[in-house]
């Protein structure tokens, strides 16, 4: 990346967070029963994938996590692109009076959480639907706000939080730019 981005978090600031994060789910579940983790593709599943192991440790279960795209779901798919990259949605359990708690790298406009709650209910009726977010940048377009976020960047609607993975791009950062 060019210098004209800033780094607001690094991989020390990251681990943190979903400690932070962790820790809070459990707090207000009670523990980890009936938890389920829903990843948004694609740095939302790696994400989720690590929420799972922090509880895994501090609670000795491991909790359900699945993949989800929502590509198809979103009302805005055909202004994004006229030929979308669909990737997998792997949600190999019942959601049916499960408490899910979708997870997701950047929280925008609200239209990404808006589908992919949509899809979630494809699947069943769950209890709950929470979100858990990495980034909360602002500038919603709909009326959804995050159960647990970990940073809250304040940001010009032109400017972009890029938000790397070692999973996915071999380092963990996250970016303004």
């Amino acid at each position: 990346m060019d210098n004209s981005y800033e780094t607001i978090l690094d991989a020390a600031d990251i681990d943190r967070i979903l400690t932070r994060i962790t820790h809070k789910i459990l707090e207000v579940h009670r523990g980890a029963d009936n938890l389920i983790l829903i990843g948004i593709q694609t740095r939302g599943v790696y994400l989720a994938k690590r929420l799972q192991a922090k509880i895994k440790e501090i609670e000795r279960v491991e909790i359900p996590t699945g993949d989800m795209d929502i590509t198809l779901y979103r009302d805005d798919w055909t202004r994004i692109s006229h030929h979308p990259v669909v990737q997998a949605t792997d949600i190999l359990f019942s959601v049916d009076e499960k408490q899910i708690i979708l997870v997701d790298d950047v929280l925008f406009t609200g239209r990404t959480t808006r589908a992919a709650m949509d899809a979630v209910i494809d699947f069943g009726r769950p209890d709950r639907i929470e979100l858990a977010v990495l980034v909360d940048r602002g500038h919603r377009e709909l009326p959804i706000q995050a159960d647990y976020v970990g940073k809250i960047v304040e940001t010009r609607r032109r400017e972009t939080i890029n938000v790397l993975l070692t999973e996915h791009d071999g380092e963990d950062k996250v970016v303004l730019g």
